[in-house]
């Protein structure tokens, strides 16, 4: 499958966590005017990912994708976070509406963003212990039960 002739790719920058909110502030300034997302990845069992030069694998991805509505152009932004220390800077007072993004980060795969007006649980209940998008959560607590499905004989 091939692009739209008109389509234009992201450029795919990749940050150290310490300049992470000061880079996503830059994009801002040059024109980047809207975040469309904000997610995590879990890279537990795929490390061999590929990476930018001279970037250290750490088991946490975020990704945010940038669009600069005026220039056609978006950019994605990639920053690694360790499982030691899952934190980073909020990007809510560059972009209101990426609360609810980092929310779902944080209650899906337990990566705090300090500096957040309100990281709570989004998904899941707030007694839910665990995240459960992590690839070492255990699968299959609750079981199914689909309508209309056939009792045991």
């Amino acid at each position: 499958m091939t692009a739209a002739p008109d389509a234009v790719q992201p450029e795919v920058v990749f940050v150290e966590r310490a300049r992470y909110h000061d880079v996503v502030e830059e994009h801002r300034r040059r024109g980047f005017d809207l975040c469309v997302d904000v997610c995590a990845v879990d890279y537990l069992t795929h490390p061999g990912r590929t990476l930018g030069p001279e970037v250290q694998p750490e088991r946490f991805e975020v990704v945010v994708q940038l669009v600069s509505t005026s220039g056609r152009r978006r950019v994605k932004v990639r920053v690694q976070v360790p499982e030691a220390d899952p934190q980073l800077p909020s990007l809510w007072d560059l972009y209101p509406g990426v609360e609810a993004m980092e929310r779902e980060a944080f209650d899906m795969f337990g990566i705090r963003f300090t500096g957040h007006p309100d990281l709570t649980r989004i998904l899941m209940p707030d007694d839910w212990e665990g995240h459960p998008l992590r690839k070492d959560y255990g699968v299959g607590r609750v079981p199914v039960q689909f309508k209309e499905a056939p009792g045991p004989r």
